[in-house]
């Protein structure tokens, strides 16, 4: 045992293989030393043998009785029934909560036990190698010989599961590292932990690096050269930030049964549908969710080569602009590409998911966004428009554009030094610059968006915040830690008094819990179960922030991007005041509240004429909390399928490493092999959109800079008065509904209502109506209508959907248009939908050729 305590830690097996071990406690003495002298820091009185299935250790003078068997079977740990509720005997009345998940969509997806029988590995797939790298290189001559056991390296250990009995794995002679390899790849039955890691590990690389959109605008928008050095730490310090960030903040998003995560749903119900055998009746449906899930893929991957390649005018569905194809009008209000989208239809699921699964978001929550979209884009826009207000109605309606008083895109380089300064008189000689209406009431309701969620966050969360920090603060200093325990005797449990006992610790948690109030003072079974393993330390995060810090204090100072070191402590200070109430907002409606644009602005302001260090600036401040933000959904998908938090910790850490590193490779291949990349003339459409938006940025911030837009006599002026808005509006709306509990009131969320247009543009009033649409059909109709059909299948669909999705769109690109293959290839079903002012993006007036709009007076 003593030799095991010095294997790396995520080698360890989990606890309690064969045991009835359940749930986390307070010891019942508070002294009391565990039995076993393997205990470790954390308070866990088991060794690690305990945890290799001898089961957990009891504190001194308990004892323990046989356990009442149920149906002739062993006592099951959790009910596996959707409307279950019990309460786990022995729970502390601080842990005196309901053993089911709160949620219908959390019961549907996920799992209230950690089995025994499904021979879960907890050293997964991307630690094996390195645990065997580990073991090569710290190797002893006086280390006892390993075994593969249920698929962990052991050393003297007995098998915890009857299947591990005459395993054809199981091996003592010495074995080179050829065969070590094919030792492990021989183990036993690939199970959920080991593919939700790989999941985790996928997640984190493919999504891409926004420190490359920086890297592009640099080096193709501003002919600024970037060291492959400087493209690495900048790279790798911002993703691995955003990590840091997530793990000192586990308490608050992760660990609260409150903080749903919904996207996390999804994964977990494709985790259920790939591994689980079990196949109940849903409103008649019998098929199972896993013969549901590839004929779903199936349909979604073929039929995508319709919209995405033989067919677009499917994707871009704009039918009624084909009948007048001129009219700017109708263009305006039915368009799908510069239009406002009044005609919700399309066949792309690419076009319906834009903006997210609407499948995974909550009907409430849509309803907020749909309340948005109608107010600000479909009343307001239109209104404003067509008034000519701020001169709006000589650029397009919707655009990712910005124009001069031409009416023409404006061309930076003319107010650009040659060290890409701003250079003021040359900005007075050229033009203003002017943004297109739904552009400036994007920014409006960002700036409502991020006032809100802050008042929002305190009226509603304000007192859990507090008392997650107190708590933790008391349990930094006390030595009596909840651990992992057996369930009570079952002299304690199964007695009258314990069964009233139970039942009154249910009615207390409900009435105690209930309401969005007090979303973080909520404890599940999920949470309890986590506890069995060993938690990844905070020192891990601190060092991982510390280091990261280090390197971007490098980076800005080193290179020249114009940013000085305490403008990277200022990023990093908003995203820090910030990422935990948007974390609250994401994890509970599925609608990310970006700061985006506030670090745009506070850069602009405080180091005015940089676009460069503007760039940078935000990349450290909203990416540390996009990022951040992602790695907390994926710690809340491990928390879901117990996931060891140790193991987690390697395989996020590993994979952004990794991806990191692949990204800048890739980007760095397409700069020297794709002709004209990041301009019109591109080939294959890499035009770099996404870039040139974040471009648009650091111009209006960077470049120009706030004081033009806000300053006195400015243009957008007005839009100031939107910070007031939203700090204000959430206050008589929280007092209103505080105390009524079934009040509509309570259901609107200021947030998700002004931030989620934050999307807008790129997206378009297409992606929000027929997302709200769908949605509207499975969370509200399906739901109410058909619950078992809705919890057996409605993740997987979206699941199916979007990996069929995504296998479509790689086949198609990097199979048939990347190689030429459709080079030429035009008909009418390609055709149609650009024949008109949508694609073309006309303008409502047009400014006659010598003259201009906008004030002349400076």
């Amino acid at each position: 045992m003593q030799l095991l305590d010095k294997a790396a830690p995520f080698l360890r097996s989990s606890p309690g293989f064969r045991s009835p071990s359940y749930g986390a406690v307070a010891l019942g003495s508070a002294n009391a030393p565990a039995t076993s002298e393997g205990s470790n820091d954390t308070g866990e009185g088991s060794s690690d043998g305990d945890r290799n299935g001898r089961g957990a250790a009891q504190p001194k003078g308990s004892t323990s009785l046989p356990r009442k068997p149920v149906s002739g079977g062993p006592l099951p740990r959790g009910s596996e029934e959707l409307a279950s509720s019990t309460v786990v005997g022995g729970i502390e009345g601080r842990y005196g909560v309901t053993d089911s998940s709160l949620t219908s969509d959390v019961l549907a997806d996920t799992k209230n036990i950690d089995s025994d029988d499904d021979e879960d590995d907890d050293a997964l797939l991307l630690v094996h190698p390195l645990g065997l790298l580990w073991d090569l290189t710290l190797k002893r001559r006086d280390d006892p010989p390993e075994e593969f056991i249920d698929g962990n390296l052991t050393a003297g250990a007995e098998p915890s599961t009857p299947s591990a009995e005459g395993h054809p794995v199981l091996m003592s002679t010495p074995r080179s590292s050829l065969g070590r390899l094919r030792l492990w790849l021989a183990q036993g039955r690939w199970n959920e932990k080991e593919h939700a890691c790989v999941y985790v590990s996928s997640n984190v690389s493919f999504g891409f690096a926004f420190a490359t959109d920086v890297i592009v605008e640099q080096t193709q928008f501003y002919k600024q050269e970037a060291p492959i050095v400087y493209q690495l730490l900048l790279t790798l310090s911002t993703q691995i930030l955003g990590y840091a960030f997530a793990g000192l903040t586990r308490r608050f998003l992760v660990r609260p049964s409150g903080m749903i995560w919904p996207s996390t749903l999804m994964s977990a119900a494709m985790f259920t549908t790939l591994h689980k055998e079990e196949n109940k009746p849903a409103g008649g449906w019998r098929i199972s969710r896993w013969k549901f899930f590839y004929i779903v893929w199936a349909v979604a991957f073929l039929f995508y080569f319709l919209p995405g390649l033989l067919m677009p005018c499917l994707s871009y569905f704009n039918v009624i602009t084909w009948f007048a194809p001129k009219n700017v009008v109708v263009a305006n209000l039915f368009g799908v590409s510069s239009g406002l989208g009044l005609f919700p239809v399309t066949f792309d699921w690419a076009q319906i998911a834009y903006i997210g699964s609407p499948l995974l978001t909550p009907f409430w929550a849509a309803m907020n966004v749909v309340g948005g979209l109608v107010l600000v884009m479909w009343i307001i826009a239109p209104i404003a428009y067509y008034s000519n207000w701020l001169y709006s109605s000589y650029m397009p309606i919707l655009s990712a554009a910005v124009f001069d008083n031409t009416g023409k895109v404006y061309d930076v380089s003319k107010i650009l030094t040659k060290d890409f300064v701003f250079d003021k008189e040359a900005y007075r000689n050229y033009s203003r610059v002017f943004l297109p209406i739904t552009y400036v009431l994007s920014y409006g309701v960002q700036f409502a968006g991020l006032a809100a969620l802050l008042t929002h966050t305190v009226c509603w969360h304000g007192h859990d915040i507090w008392t997650q920090w107190t708590r933790s603060w008391k349990e930094a200093k006390d030595d009596n830690k909840a651990t992992y325990q057996p369930l009570a005797d079952e002299s304690e449990e199964y007695s009258d008094a314990g069964l009233h006992e139970n039942a009154r610790r249910d009615r207390r948690s409900k009435s105690k819990n209930s309401g969005i109030d007090s979303l973080m003072n909520r404890e599940d079974v999920h949470n309890r179960l986590m506890k069995r393993y060993d938690d990844a330390p905070i020192t891990w995060y601190l060092l991982t922030f510390v280091t990261m810090l280090l390197v971007g204090i490098f980076v800005v100072e080193y290179y020249p991007v114009h940013l000085p070191w305490y403008g990277l402590l200022l990023a990093l200070g908003i995203c820090t005041v910030l990422f935990i109430p948007i974390g609250i907002i994401m994890a509970v409606t599925n609608q990310h509240s970006s700061i985006y644009l506030i670090c745009q602005l506070v850069c602009g302001a405080v180091f005015p004429g940089r676009p460069v260090a503007n760039m940078v600036f935000v990349t450290y401040g909203y990416i540390s909390s996009s990022q951040g933000i992602k790695f907390a959904a994926d710690l809340k998908l491990g928390h879901y399928m117990k996931i060891p938090p140790r193991t987690l910790f390697w395989v996020q850490m590993v994979a952004t490493i990794v991806s990191s590193l692949t990204q800048i490779g890739v980007l760095n291949w397409m700069f020297a092999n794709v002709p004209g990349i990041c301009t019109s003339e591109a080939i294959n459409g890499f035009t770099c959109p996404l870039a040139r938006v974040h471009f648009n940025g650091s111009i209006l911030w960077g470049v120009v800079g706030p004081s033009e837009f806000f300053g006195p006599n400015a243009t957008y002026r007005p839009l100031v008065w939107c910070f007031l808005l939203g700090g204000i509006a959430p206050i008589p709306l929280y007092f209103y509904s505080r105390n009524k509990k079934s009040s509509i009131v309570r259901k609107i969320n200021l947030p998700v209502l002004f931030g989620s247009l934050s999307w807008i543009p790129p997206a378009t009033g297409l992606n929000f109506s027929v997302w709200a649409v769908v949605c509207y059909l499975f969370n509200y109709l399906i739901k109410n209508k058909a619950q078992a059909w809705w919890a057996k299948y409605t993740m997987t669909l979206s699941a199916a959907l979007d990996s069929g999705l995504a296998f479509g769109i790689v086949v198609v690109f990097f199979g048939i248009i990347y190689p030429g293959w459709m080079s030429g290839f035009s008909w009418w079903g390609t055709e149609v939908y650009k024949q008109g002012c949508d694609w073309q993006a006309c303008s409502y007036n047009t400014v006659p050729n010598g003259t201009h709009f906008g004030p002349d007076k400076w």
